[in-house]
């Protein structure tokens, strides 16, 4: 009977793994940031400079045809031949001046473009870096090569550059703006101005390269677009601005202006379409021409395209090749990791272009490199389907800069290292919306087929295992045909689908056959519907999964989550002012606002994101450069730690359930796992803060992990093998009757014979990840708990209610004396019973210190065991501190199945409860796959969008993480909790049916 719920739970879980393993393929990019750093001595690797300084200017977002001298049509008289200096001067100096159109690699957002024009390579959304949690750069990039050769940099503008490099400016000259507020149109800009100007002027050699970043192009872009008003007076001031620079230039310095970006139509970016990608480049040189003005470069060396809605053609590069062409011009080696390559017209300096072949030479040299130690790396495995054609197109180059025929040497070089980008790009920069929209489908397909089944199950209940078979049959044959299906598609000639191997047609074939028996299978019933079945409508969670669409609704969705939790909470309060009797009131009313007085002070419990700055507060910690518990909190840590168990014991001793197991768990074990968990976190701190002096730090660590170790063992050797052995809170007894032979048996704990061994098993797993959260987050776990047992109190009250109604309704109220006519009207489990936990494992998931970005990791929790980073153990700390609140929460499901239900008749009650124990958790892992498929739709849907990869791509990653850690923590408890009681619960009680009925 066990087998067969916990064969469909498990069905689910596949298909959850299947449509995540396919959308992410599409979705998340990645690539190794090797950290070599490219060093010539002797100078051989790198060309004499043609410049002393460099003057470079970003204007975020700025598209090549807001400089192009033949825009599209038609024109706008807003954002179109408005920044005309670089026309002018191209047009009047063309050996002087360059214009170039560059494609930038998605995603398009600042911080990755950053990366990829100072380092030349091509960034992802997840770099596989030293620094995992930072956004550092950890590569060779033209910033860190200035640094090498001892020059100084000046900057002003987005502070998104002095996060990628910490300490490559000069401290004297750095002046950094915040970036983030988009509505500030002006700060940034005026900012840059008022700094910019000053140090051209200086004489006092302060500076060798200058950096300039404005920003106001890309605010008034996401505030009003770019056809408005306000983008051609951003437009004249950015003008303006470059002819007071060109005015004051010298002929020792060569200026660069680019774009880290485009727009869309919208004035968004973040996608790769076409207006994103486009980024515009002005290289200018006031003394020294760049380019000889009587040479002929080779139209094959040169790259041309139409912007969209263009006539004229223009010069296309790639944005990386800047990070090359910029190095050799100042006189620096290329940046190890590059994959561009050098801009031609740049170094044609004279007839012949020998210093474009000598530079070329080097660039090839250079990626050849790179590329060979990217092969010998962990990841090299990446390139085994490329490496044999890289090997021939690296074996036609021939490396003699005095070859007889140069032109077959400058294409076989260019073909070279567009080779390795096109390998290396299609590894790492774009995504695949075909894997994208099958993991989609698997999505929707895999929550429909469970909903169905939710359903069913509920309508079934007696019948459920006869039905449970049929349904397994069904989707085990569509799994068959489906695979089938899949393999035959992979090999047929018409096959669409870029990047879909033969595992993957396989797997989602037969993942989407069986959601699609399933659902066949288990059609909902149309019948009943009316007006009052809109009452079962899951709004929060249509709530929930909606805020996903909007990036302040998902930055804030640790206060959305509060007002749904509590809001959840109202229509039971509301049922409590209606109940029949007093004693159901005062239950419904106090548990109520005990669970809602729980939620509130959680909440109370913040960690804050950087975009919710200036307007979120650091609770979580004592301050948010202060990372040590608060005050209040290592006063209340000890005797939470005390209080908790006695509470839990308090609840069971409602249905007099804290007998047997109870009895030795409550007031034994689990204190003592609790106590030597904040044992733990105290003198945690007490050693960072050095309290006793450094002398004391050995003595602390050894007994810190001692507590940590003693925590874990307690619960893992003690209460989980007691648990096991002796699982039920019962006491029995029996007296004889007077005047009959037959014995009276007393069953204490009858009532809640189900529910409270379960209890025991959840709380052990409570005692677990105890000691793997800080301090305040050990006061929130207690809190959930408390709010868990009130929820589970509330829920069983006003399901009284409802039977109560129910008798009253049926024209026979004597029917309320008969206790078991009371339980054979119970009703099945709701939906809206399962939301507010579903909810409030996300709300202690945040309340635990917590958000969906990867700077809220807490790496504390990686020493619980030992002193120093040891694998698996410090990993598995983190992750159990990470998605230890979703799976406590998660492993509770059940509960609303169990609590308080009566073990008697036999085998009936043992089938009901098992029934609902896997609709319980089915509702669980049915409200989470809906929090996926929308962060999914929405990640997939705003991709183009500003914050895709700082706030929708983790909020996924935080979606998909949660739905795989729910599906286990259900499978557990149904298939480990729930079996191992129930089968005891109905061993025992059939037993003693049969000897009563003897």
């Amino acid at each position: 009977m066990a087998t067969k719920g916990l064969f469909l739970l498990t069905w689910v879980f596949l298909v959850h793994l299947a449509g995540i393993y396919l959308y992410t393929r599409g979705f998340l990019l990645t690539r190794l940031a090797l950290s070599d750093v490219s060093r010539c001595e002797d100078g051989e690797c790198t060309l004499p400079p043609t410049h002393k300084k460099a003057v470079v200017l970003v204007i975020d977002a700025l598209r090549f045809d807001f400089l192009s001298p033949h825009p599209p049509e038609p024109h706008s008289p807003y954002h179109h031949n408005v920044i005309r200096l670089p026309q002018e001067l191209t047009a009047a100096r063309p050996t002087h001046s360059f214009l170039f159109e560059m494609f930038s690699d998605p995603p398009t957002t600042t911080l990755q473009r950053l990366k990829g024009i100072t380092t030349g390579s091509l960034p992802t959304f997840i770099d596989m870096g030293s620094n995992f949690g930072g956004s550092s750069i950890n590569e060779d990039s033209f910033i860190g090569q200035l640094r090498l050769a001892g020059k100084k940099i000046a900057f002003m503008g987005d502070d998104t550059w002095t996060t990628v490099f910490p300490d490559a400016f000069e401290p004297n000259v750095t002046f950094p703006y915040d970036s983030f507020n988009v509505e500030d149109l002006h700060t940034v800009d005026e900012g840059v101005i008022e700094h910019l100007f000053p140090l051209l002027q200086d004489n006092k050699q302060s500076w060798d390269v200058l950096i300039g970043h404005f920003l106001g192009v890309d605010h008034v872009g996401h505030r009003v677009g770019p056809d408005h008003p306000t983008m051609r007076a951003k437009q004249q001031q950015m003008d303006d601005v470059l002819r007071r620079v060109v005015d004051q230039l010298d002929d020792d310095t060569l200026l660069v202006l680019l774009g880290d970006h485009g727009m869309d139509r919208k004035g968004d970016h973040g996608g790769d379409g076409d207006h994103e990608t486009s980024a515009a480049l002005w290289v200018y040189s006031k003394g020294p021409q760049l380019q000889h003005a009587k040479s002929v470069i080779p139209r094959q060396l040169l790259t041309t395209r139409f912007f969209p809605g263009s006539k004229v053609p223009n010069r296309h590069i790639q944005q990386i090749d800047l990070a090359p062409t910029l190095s050799l011009l100042l006189g620096l080696p290329i940046p190890f990791n590059n994959l561009g390559t050098i801009i031609p017209e740049l170094f044609w300096h004279d007839k012949a272009g020998k210093d474009y072949t000598r530079a070329l030479t080097l660039n090839a040299r250079q990626v050849n490199r790179y590329l060979q130690t990217y092969r010998d790396s962990a990841s090299g495995g990446e390139l085994d389907g490329s490496w044999r054609g890289l090997e021939r197109a690296w074996q036609a180059v021939h490396l003699d800069v005095n070859a007889k025929d140069q032109m077959t040497q400058w294409l076989a070089m260019a073909a070279y290292t567009r080779e390795a980008l096109a390998v290396c790009r299609a590894l790492w920069a774009q995504f695949n919306v075909s894997l994208m929209t099958l993991g989609l489908v698997l999505l929707v397909a895999g929550t429909g087929a469970s909903a169905f089944l939710y359903f069913k199950l509920g309508a079934a209940q007696d019948k459920w295992e006869s039905w449970s078979a049929e349904v397994q049959r069904c989707f085990v044959t569509g799994a068959l045909r489906g695979a089938t299906i899949g393999l035959v598609t992979y090999f047929s000639p018409t096959r669409y689908v870029k990047g879909l191997g033969l595992l993957d047609a396989a797997l989602f074939g037969a993942a989407l056959g069986s959601s699609l028996a399933v659902i066949a299978s288990a059609p909902p019933s149309l019948s009943g519907l009316s007006l009052r079945s809109l009452r079962s409508i899951p709004l929060p969670l249509i709530l929930h999964a909606l805020a996903f669409a909007s990036n302040s609704f998902t930055v804030w969705e640790d206060h959305v989550v509060t007002f749904l939790l509590i809001t959840s909470i109202v229509p039971y309060a509301l049922t409590g002012f209606t109940a029949p009797t007093s004693r159901l009131r005062f239950r419904i009313l106090g548990f109520s606002a005990l669970f809602a007085a729980c939620v509130r002070l959680m909440a109370m419990s913040t960690i804050c994101r950087e975009e919710q700055q200036p307007y979120c507060h650091v609770t979580f910690f004592a301050s948010s450069s202060l990372p040590s518990p608060p005050l209040p909190v290592l006063v209340l840590s000890v005797p939470v730690a005390l209080a908790l168990p006695w509470l839990v014991k308090r609840f069971l001793k409602i249905s007099q359930s804290d007998k047997g197991a109870a009895g030795i768990l409550l007031p034994w074990i689990l204190p003592g796992t609790l106590l030597f968990g904040t044992a733990f976190w105290i003198i945690e701190h007490l050693d960072s803060s050095e309290a006793f002096g450094q002398e004391w730090a050995g003595t602390l660590r050894f007994v810190r992990t001692l507590c940590g170790r003693f925590a874990f063992a307690g619960v893992l050797f003690l209460g989980y093998a007691l648990w096991w052995l002796v699982p039920l809170c019962l006491k029995i007894s029996s007296d004889a009757k007077a005047g009959s032979a037959r014995k009276e048996v007393t069953v204490l704990g009858f009532a809640n014979a189900y529910g409270a061994p379960y209890a025991l098993f959840w709380c052990l797993f409570l005692g677990l990840l105890y000691p793997a959260t800080q301090l305040t987050g050990q006061i929130v776990l207690a809190l959930a708990a408390v709010a868990v047992l009130a929820y589970l109190e509330v829920v069983d009250s006003v399901r009284d209610v409802r039977s109560l109604d129910d008798v009253f309704a049926s024209g026979n109220p004597s029917a309320i004396l008969d206790p078991d006519a009371l339980r054979a009207a119970a009703a099945p489990l709701r939906f809206a019973e399962i939301t507010p936990l579903a909810l409030l494992a996300t709300h202690a998931f945040f309340a635990t210190g917590h958000q969906a970005a990867i700077p809220s990791i807490q790496w504390k929790t990686a020493f619980v065991l030992t002193p120093t980073l040891t694998y698996p153990l410090s990993p598995l700390l983190v992750v159990l501190n990470t998605v230890g609140p979703h799976f406590l929460i998660a492993l509770a499901a059940p509960l609303l199945a169990l609590w308080n239900v009566a073990p008697l008749p036999q085998p009936a009650a043992d089938v009901q409860v098992r029934v609902n124990a896997v609709r319980a958790g089915l509702g669980m892992m049915l409200y989470h796959a809906g929090l996926l498929l929308s962060s999914a739709v929405c990640a997939a849907w705003l991709r183009r969008h500003l914050m895709v990869w700082k706030i929708f791509a983790p909020r996924f990653m935080l979606a998909a993480i949660t739905v795989i850690v729910v599906d286990l923590a259900v499978l557990m408890g149904v298939g480990v909790g729930v079996g191992r009681v129930a089968g005891r619960v109905s061993k025992l009680f059939a037993a003693m049916n049969t000897k009563a009925n003897q």
